[in-house]
């Protein structure tokens, strides 16, 4: 285990470490590939063929039932593979479920504001909006849950949680919609408690972009069946077939031509998960990452958390602060570590405070969090003399 301790935390060291992390892939989507991946590991057979084949049918179907098995999710709940990523996914649940009620959108961070835009500019819905900045979370308490809620479970560009489903009623009339992106395969999610929920591989999976996932619990069918929205739905939106839900979208009938070749990268990070003992053990690797990455900025008083409170803090996506820093200081930083090939795409998001981000999910290695300590301190070191 690399030492990350320090002898002066004030004065970070600008002799270049001996050590480097092994797998330096700290990006927070699309986040590091499961250890042992190898392009030559990935079944193939699918591949040349029509997803509407009867292989790639039952690969698309496989894919499914792993992540159902993964999520421990409910009968209640289908699951299906949609275009676009995860904004593909969040998107096409606001633009076929929306506008039956009143809709309430939180944000405290740039993607939770893109819901915003849409349901403001684009679906013309005069939604409330609850608002916190960077690093904080709204007031839950101020929910009106006889809306349709949209929120991030867990938000990737701040590093801001939800603690818990405790805040969601179990008598609620609207339905909650959680874009889950950063979340899913990484918390204990309560199913219950979530109508709509959407996803993309490239985050704690470390599968390919382009491909989203999404789980409808049954309020969220009953909508989508009682319900017609006012405006047009392109064809990729489309969910729902002469009244009756389209339950092909759920068995692998895609509403448009994926990649296999993305689909049998994420098989494999399902099977890896599965040899890891499931949900549990993913959210170990996570959890043991973001326990390694605390104990480094604990040990330096240069380096903070974006989220100040524990209980809110995304053990995902951790967006971290650097004292004194401007958006050309990190920008000096991160091209310093990459460099090195010692960490690569730390930045932090463009629209967020300058500071750094480190993904923790399950497939980077607690070994490889524990060697960044070093190499942050001669990045914050060479960039202070520069």
């Amino acid at each position: 285990m690399t030492d990350t301790t320090v002898t002066d935390a004030t004065i970070p060291s600008a002799a270049k470490p001996a050590t480097r992390p092994a797998r330096p892939f700290f990006s927070s989507g699309p986040c590091a590939k499961p250890p042992g991946w190898a392009a030559d590991k990935l079944a193939t057979d699918s591949l040349g063929r029509s997803h509407r084949s009867k292989i790639g049918k039952a690969r698309l179907q496989h894919a499914i039932d792993l992540m159902r098995e993964m999520l421990q999710l409910p009968d209640t709940h289908r699951i299906g593979i949609v275009p676009g990523s995860d904004t593909g996914a969040f998107e096409m649940a606001m633009w076929t479920m929306l506008g039956a009620r009143g809709v309430t959108t939180l944000a405290w961070e740039s993607f939770g504001e893109g819901w915003v835009t849409d349901a403001v500019k684009q679906l013309k819905l005069e939604p409330t909006v609850i608002r916190a900045d960077y690093g904080q979370l709204p007031d839950l308490d101020k929910v009106d849950w006889s809306d349709d809620v949209l929120f991030t479970w867990n938000g990737t560009t701040s590093g801001v949680r939800v603690p818990d489903g405790e805040w969601i009623p179990a008598d609620r009339e609207g339905l909650s919609f959680a874009d889950a992106t950063s979340a899913v395969f990484a918390y204990d999610l309560p199913w219950d408690k979530i109508d709509v929920a959407t996803f993309s591989w490239q985050k704690v999976l470390g599968g390919e972009g382009g491909h989203g996932v999404l789980i409808l619990g049954p309020r969220a069918v009953e909508r989508l069946t009682e319900y017609t929205p006012a405006w047009p739905l392109p064809k990729v939106f489309r969910l729902v077939s002469k009244g009756a839900l389209a339950e092909g979208v759920f068995k692998g009938e895609t509403i448009n031509t994926p990649s296999m070749l993305a689909v049998e990268d994420a098989i494999f990070a399902l099977e890896w998960a599965k040899s890891l003992g499931g949900l549990h053990g993913l959210i170990a690797r996570s959890d043991a990452n973001a326990a390694a990455l605390d104990k480094i900025v604990a040990h330096r008083d240069w380096l903070g958390h974006l989220a100040v409170d524990r209980g809110i803090r995304s053990r995902t996506s951790v967006c971290l602060t650097v004292e004194g820093a401007d958006e050309a200081f990190i920008k000096t930083m991160a091209g310093l570590l990459e460099k090195e090939g010692a960490a690569l795409d730390v930045a932090g998001y463009r629209d967020a405070p300058a500071g750094l981000r480190i993904w923790c999910g399950a497939t980077v290695d607690t070994a490889d969090i524990e060697a960044l300590g070093p190499w942050l301190d001669w990045a914050y070191a060479t960039a202070k003399a520069g």
